[in-house]
């Protein structure tokens, strides 16, 4: 399994804007056979940060996602609302719990 973590920071006062148009990177996602986790979290003590966790079979499924039309649109709506870069980490999975996952 292959897995991302992304930190987005939102510049103030656009999180609405961010959280409807990052749904459109959301729901695509979950609708790719190669995705076995897609969760968009919101800190508590910075309303403004986001953590991305990102879980897909592997690497292949991965680089498929970059090529897809809803994570295009998505990129396009976020970058003017966002602090750039948005910093991203991979992991190799060790142990997982995919209990209760759509795919």
């Amino acid at each position: 399994m292959f897995v991302q973590f992304v930190t987005i920071n939102v510049k103030p006062g656009f999180a609405d804007q961010f959280e409807k148009a990052f749904r459109i990177n959301f729901e695509g996602t979950r609708k790719e056979p190669g995705n076995l986790r897609f969760d968009v979290l919101r800190s508590q003590d910075e309303p403004n940060r986001y953590t991305i966790y990102e879980v897909f079979r592997d690497e292949d499924a991965f680089q498929a996602h970059k090529q897809s039309e809803h994570y295009a649109e998505c990129v396009r709506l976020i970058d003017p609302i966002i602090v750039l870069p948005r910093p991203k980490q991979y992991f190799d999975a060790v142990m997982i719990d995919l209990a209760g996952t759509e795919n």
